[in-house]
C-alpha cells in the first residue's frame, strides 16, 4: 500500500514530478512485471519503495528501470561501499554513532527538502575510511526512501562540514570517487536539490575546481561554499540547524541518537536488503555499471 499524501505534497508531486494517482497502480504493476522478467535481478517490489523510485525519475518508466537495475547491480559489484560495513553488524551502529552522517529534522511549519549533514572529520582515518561514511549514507537514504514522502517528492539538500578533515581524510576520496558518485547520485532515487560546503580546509578549493568540471550547469548553481554559519542559515531553516552550528534545532547528540534508534528499528529490513542484488552471470545484455567503473570513463554528473 502507498501512503496518502497531504494535499500540498500531492500538488507538488503532480506539478513537478508528473505523478497521476489514477495511473500509479498501472505504473507499479508494470515495474513489478518487468522485475519478475529480469533473470539477473533480485529486487524489492514494495509499493512504497517503487513509488519513491518513480518520483525520483519523474515517472519515466525507462529511467526507473535503469536506476533500479543500477542500484541492485552496485549492491553486488561495489561491495566496498554498499556492504563495507553490513548494517546488521554491531560495528555499523558503533561507527554510525560517531554522527558522520545525519538527517536533520523537518521544519514544523513549512515544506522543505530533507537536509543531510555529513561531518567528514569526526572519524579516525587511521582506522576508518570515507567509504564507511558513504556506507552510512547509503543505508540512511534507504530509510528516507521508504518512510519519508517529503524526501521522495521535494528531494534532499546536502551539507558537508569539513571541520577536522585532514589531508589523510582527503586522500581517501579520489580512488573511490567514481564509485561514490555512482552509488550516491546515479543509483539512489532521491533528487539532490542543494549541495552546501563549510569549514573548508586550505587547499581543498583545487578539488572543487576539478569536481566542477564534471557538473552540469544546474549542479554548479546548487553547489555553495559557506565561510560562516550565518551564510548557511540563508539556505537552510535555522530551526533545523543543530545548536553546534548556531541554529535553534536539536543538538548533534540528540539527532544522532534518534537515527541510531531508527537504524535498529530497520534491522529486519536491512537483513532482507543484504540478500538482494544481481547475479551478473544471468544478465541478458551488457553490464549496466561497466562504463561507471571503467577507468577514464567519469562522465559529467547529472543532477535533476
Amino acid at each position: 500500500m502507498i501512503r496518502e499524501l497531504s494535499p500540498e505534497l500531492a500538488k507538488i508531486a503532480k506539478d513537478e514530478l508528473n505523478e497521476n494517482p489514477k495511473t500509479v497502480p498501472t505504473d507499479l504493476q508494470h515495474l513489478k512485471e518487468w522485475i519478475s522478467k529480469q533473470p539477473h535481478l533480485r529486487a524489492r517490489t514494495d509499493d512504497q519503495w517503487l513509488i519513491a523510485l518513480l518520483r525520483g525519475c519523474k515517472f519515466s518508466l525507462e529511467r526507473v528501470k535503469k536506476k533500479l537495475d543500477l542500484y541492485y547491480t552496485l549492491r553486488t559489484t561495489a561491495p566496498d561501499i554498499t556492504l563495507r560495513i553490513r548494517p546488521t553488524d554491531p560495528k555499523f551502529i558503533d561507527f554510525f554513532r560517531l554522527g558522520s552522517v545525519l538527517v536533520l529534522p523537518k521544519p514544523k511549519d513549512k515544506m522543505f527538502p530533507r537536509v543531510i549533514l555529513i561531518r567528514g572529520g569526526v572519524y579516525n582515518p587511521a582506522t576508518h575510511s570515507v567509504a564507511d561514511v558513504m556506507c552510512m549514507l547509503y543505508y540512511l537514504v534507504q530509510i528516507l526512501v521508504v518512510e519519508d514522502d517529503v524526501a521522495s517528492i521535494l528531494g534532499t539538500k546536502i551539507v558537508v562540514d569539513y571541520e577536522g578533515v585532514t589531508m589523510t581524510h582527503l586522500a581517501q576520496a579520489p580512488p573511490l570517487l567514481k564509485k561514490m558518485v555512482a552509488v550516491a547520485q546515479d543509483s539512489m532515487p532521491l533528487r539532490l536539490k542543494g549541495n552546501h560546503h563549510m569549514n573548508l580546509p586550505s587547499g581543498i578549493e583545487k578539488i572543487f575546481t576539478w569536481i566542477s568540471a564534471f557538473l552540469n550547469e544546474k549542479a554548479k548553481q546548487r553547489l555553495k561554499i559557506h565561510k560562516t554559519h550565518e551564510e548557511l542559515v540563508e539556505h537552510i531553516p535555522k530551526e533545523i540547524i543543530p545548536k553546534e552550528y548556531d541554529g535553534t534545532g536539536a543538538s548533534i547528540a540528540e539527532i544522532t541518537e534518534y537515527w541510531v534508534s531508527k537504524m535498529k528499528e530497520y534491522q529486519p529490513w536491512m537483513q532482507e536488503e543484504e540478500r538482494l542484488g544481481t547475479d551478473e552471470s544471468r544478465r541478458i545484455g551488457a553490464p549496466v555499471a561497466a562504463d561507471l567503473m571503467a577507468e577514464g570513463s567519469f562522465r559529467k554528473l547529472d543532477i535533476d
